[in-house]
């Protein structure tokens, strides 16, 4: 399992992205508009050293994106001590897998239905939009046991306060090109994004998957505060892995943010499994 996690991982970035090998890890660097991605441990390489953290992060500030980690604990143990030496704080997230027969059944969400996102529709921009403005205003506002989401956004940028959907509304629309993107990506199959939407409110929540060789990767749950506490995180899941069941993958996985958001997801059919690290600059003390 943890082999074809390591070539899910090294996959995904790279129809977006153009790489560079800085010691024992990959730097994948954003071509275009969109999540500006991050760095890895090369692909069946060795445990990379403190100068090798120092190098990227030399080099990520160079190029004006994010310091920005990632790894899986058990694939590379070591790497957690030379992080923490080299300057970053490690996020600790819950790597869990789907147990196929454990996973819910689909169940109508009160006031609301889910629905995928289809490329070729007229409207696919504004649900781009809509959905967007839902997962940043989610991230950005305090986590609960219903309404957190995993780890990893994939996103962007986050705002830090609660809203209601009138905030959503006002979000500023994506550009053109990220749209372009997102269609393109939707269109090849290998990313999918619903969303729990209500007749009168619109989107409320919002979440995807991406997929590669038979792996699939639950991302980006996540829902607006005023809407929390409906069971739309857990429903909106189920459906996301159950979708990728039906296009054929046999290895579904997510990266909850904590222990209570990793209990959300064990309801849902979900199993603990490991660590994914996700490392950043230590913050330094006021």
């Amino acid at each position: 399992m943890f082999p074809r996690l390591e070539r899910f991982y090294d996959s995904v970035p790279r129809d977006a992205t153009v790489t560079e090998d800085i010691g024992e890890f990959v730097l994948f660097i954003r071509e275009g508009a969109g999540w500006p991605y991050y760095a890895r441990p090369r692909l069946g390489g060795t445990t990379p050293s403190a100068a090798d953290v120092t190098a990227v992060r030399s080099r990520q500030r160079e190029l004006g994106v994010p310091e920005a980690f990632e790894w899986v604990h058990e694939t590379t143990p070591d790497l957690l001590a030379v992080a923490r030496s080299a300057g970053l704080d490690v996020l600790l997230a819950p790597l869990m897998v789907l147990d196929r027969a454990a996973l819910v059944p689909d169940l109508p969400v009160t006031g609301a239905a889910i629905r995928f996102l289809d490329p070729a529709s007229p409207g696919f921009a504004a649900d781009i939009a809509a959905s967007r403005a839902v997962a940043q205003l989610g991230f950005g506002a305090p986590a609960s046991a219903t309404g957190a989401a995993p780890a990893t956004d994939r996103a962007g940028a986050l705002v830090v306060e609660p809203a209601d959907p009138a905030e959503r509304d006002a979000a500023p629309p994506p550009s053109e090109d990220v749209v372009a993107d997102q269609a393109r990506r939707h269109a090849s199959g290998r990313f999918l994004t619903a969303v729990v939407e209500s007749p009168a409110l619109g989107i409320l929540a919002t979440g995807s998957v991406q997929r590669v060789g038979g792996v699939a990767e639950v991302v980006g749950v996540a829902t607006l505060p005023s809407a929390r506490r409906r069971g739309y995180a857990s429903q909106l899941t189920a459906s996301l892995a159950r979708r990728a069941l039906e296009a054929g993958d046999d290895l579904v996985f997510l990266s909850a943010g904590d222990d209570d958001t990793a209990r959300l997801y064990s309801r849902v059919g979900f199993r603990r499994v490991g660590t994914a690290c996700i490392g950043s600059p230590a913050v330094a003390p006021v």
